[in-house]
């Protein structure tokens, strides 16, 4: 696996993310997306032997007969790639900066679905601006996404819980739904709506990018910090806040993959001095390890 300066040093981001996929092939591992996608077919009525999990309870209510939901799986699956755009991501000035990291995380995702014959889509918000493109497959729209996220620059501030709605929305039928973002905006209404579009049906994957100096907070004396969405500056001893910084960081990253957990919502750490290829791997790994459907025609669906 190509280290993450080697990786985000590579100007051509189609070429950074072939590496880091080319990485991902070299010890194979089962796809975590195949098989996901289906769509409701039919009730039949239930038989002796039939999985209990696939009774539709609401139906049994209403008319006291046990029925059984059938689902057709479709020819390919969609997934929405949602990213944090914001001003923020451009941290640190030097060095890789958490959205060049999340370009590249975006661009080995979009890689590896098309290459498995699914589709990828991706929606990013800059400041106001919202950049679409739907799900499609194929090489040449890979390119164009690809294409796409490389023009695109952190700025502003973004709604979290407005881009990651539209981003399911725009997917039109159930689909995987995969958030880039460091996750510093509007906690609870993120967390709700991340809830909102899994509890409909969504596989949804919130992945957190966080650079180093973030968490360990390396700083010194008396500094002037900016915030890079509002531009407000303050001076502050970097001595007297260090720990209660730490803590409360650390504390912030707690919550986020606690909630996420609760939610029933994938959560991964992505830092950004880690090498793209190893964190792909290990939350894909997770993701291929969770039982799941891997062939075709009518089932039943929980």
């Amino acid at each position: 696996m190509l280290s993450a300066d080697v990786v985000t040093a590579i100007d051509d981001l189609e070429l950074a993310a072939r590496l880091v996929v080319e990485g991902l092939r070299a010890g194979s591992h089962r796809s975590p997306f195949h098989g996901y996608s289906s769509e409701f077919q039919q009730h039949r009525p239930y038989r002796v032997g039939d999985d209990l999990k696939y009774l539709d309870w609401k139906l049994l209510a209403r008319t006291d007969r046990l029925y059984t939901r059938q689902f057709r799986e479709t020819t390919s699956m969609s997934v929405m790639l949602v990213l944090d755009g914001s001003a923020s991501m451009a941290f640190p000035e030097s060095g890789a900066s958490k959205w060049r990291y999340a370009t590249i995380l975006a661009a080995s995702l979009a890689h590896l679905v098309v290459s498995q014959g699914d589709a990828v889509g991706m929606l990013a918000m800059t400041g106001e601006r919202m950049t679409y493109l739907p799900a499609k497959g194929g090489r040449p729209h890979l390119r164009s996404l690809i294409a796409a996220l490389e023009r695109l620059e952190p700025s502003g501030t973004w709604s979290p819980a407005r881009g990651i709605a539209r981003g399911a929305e725009l997917l039109k039928r159930r689909g995987v739904v995969i958030v880039l973002s460091d996750f510093q905006d509007a906690e609870e209404s993120t967390h709700r709506e991340l809830r909102r579009i899994a509890s409909h049906g969504h596989d949804v994957a919130m992945l957190q990018v966080v650079a180093p100096d973030e968490s360990v907070f390396p700083y010194r004396g008396d500094l002037e910090f900016e915030d890079l969405e509002t531009g407000e500056r303050r001076l502050i001893d970097a001595n007297a806040i260090a720990d209660e910084y730490r803590r409360a960081f650390a504390g912030f990253l707690d919550r986020a993959r606690a909630t996420a957990v609760r939610d029933n919502v994938d959560y991964a750490l992505m830092r950004t001095d880690l090498a793209p290829g190893v964190v792909l791997r290990d939350f894909l790994m997770r993701r291929g390890a969770k039982p799941g459907v891997h062939a075709s025609g009518s089932r039943g669906a929980s």
